[in-house]
């Protein structure tokens, strides 16, 4: 059975490798840091026993913050997929329409403000929420939008984010810029809370699953979608609302992480190709192992410094990405 007709034993095989190297990831991420537990130790951990010192280290550290980075990087390659769907593009990813710039500025102002925590998370999504507002608003005008100019707006609003950032860490006083800097690096140190972006996740792949078969038809254009059957404008509506709120609840998370909705949808449609079906969850997975391992690397390559996690996705994503333009030259 071919991937166009149903799902497959190749999709079943593609999910269920993901779903391993996804638990390796997290046992990897759980081991590993400045003080190292054996695989017996965070078993034991998970199953009630284990010292107070791999207790403390598992459940109240490390654990939180590997659930928070695996649901953050299967938000951003999904909010990729979709994205790139959406503008017919494949250079498009979650932060091309300026979503990421909104959230920065709204958490950047909780900051200066002196607010804690959930403030910071709070006003970043809200200034994401009104990023899209503003970006769909203005593409859109007083007659339907098309994927250039939705695009080149968005990039016209994210550019005016990025002075509007400028400016905040430019006037604040110096004590207060590390902090700025990793969030905007892409940073979760802070990452505790990921029922939300699990939430978020589960949510939004659920929605899209049953939109696979239209999403396919679109991928290949909106006229030849439109004859298909397929509503186009109400399609194109739920993608880009669905990708916003993703993209929201992922820099809400952990700041502006790179590349990791660029890269992975890629990746994966060199391995299984380009049905949504199956690209959707599959990406979810993937974009979960590869920020996991980036978070490990960054948590233990200066123990006990830490470095930004988003550091480490632009060391990987930029020659990867220069690697897979290479071999799709003509």
């Amino acid at each position: 059975m071919s991937l166009e007709t149903g799902p497959g034993f190749r999709s079943v095989v593609t999910l269920v490798v993901l779903a391993g190297s996804a638990a390796v990831a997290v046992l990897a991420s759980v081991m590993l840091g400045s003080v190292r537990l054996a695989p017996a130790e965070v078993l034991a951990v998970f199953s009630g026993h284990g010292s107070d010192l791999a207790r403390m280290l598992v459940l109240d550290l490390r654990l939180p913050r590997t659930l928070a980075a695996f649901a953050t990087g299967g938000l951003l390659a999904v909010a990729g997929a979709l994205m790139q769907v959406l503008l017919r593009n494949p250079l498009a990813d979650p932060y091309v329409l300026g979503i990421s710039g909104g959230a920065a500025v709204g958490a950047l102002l909780a900051m200066i403000a002196g607010l804690g925590l959930g403030w910071v998370s709070g006003s970043a999504f809200a200034g994401a929420m009104l990023s899209t507002l503003i970006v769909f608003g203005l593409a859109h005008g007083t007659g339907s939008w098309t994927p250039t100019r939705l695009l080149l707006t968005g990039v016209v609003v994210a550019a005016g984010w990025g002075a509007v950032i400028t400016f905040l860490l430019a006037v604040r006083p110096s004590p207060e810029l590390p902090g700025m800097l990793y969030w905007l690096m892409g940073d979760l140190a802070q990452a505790r809370g990921s029922g939300l972006p699990w939430l978020t996740l589960l949510v939004v792949v659920l929605l899209a699953l049953p939109l696979g078969r239209s999403l396919n038809v679109l991928a290949r254009g909106p006229m030849q979608a439109a004859v298909l059957g397929v509503s186009v404008y109400r399609l194109e509506w739920a993608v880009y609302l669905l990708a916003a709120v993703v993209t929201a609840a992922a820099v809400t998370t952990a700041g502006t992480v790179g590349f990791v909705g660029l890269i992975v949808p890629h990746m994966l449609r060199l391995v299984i190709g380009n049905d949504q079906r199956l690209l959707i969850p599959a990406a979810a997975l993937a974009g979960g192992i590869l920020l996991t391992l980036a978070d490990t690397v960054a948590r233990t390559v200066i123990a006990p410094q830490q470095l930004p996690v988003g550091v480490i996705t632009a060391m990987l994503g930029v020659p990867l990405f220069l690697f897979l333009l290479y071999r799709s030259r003509t």
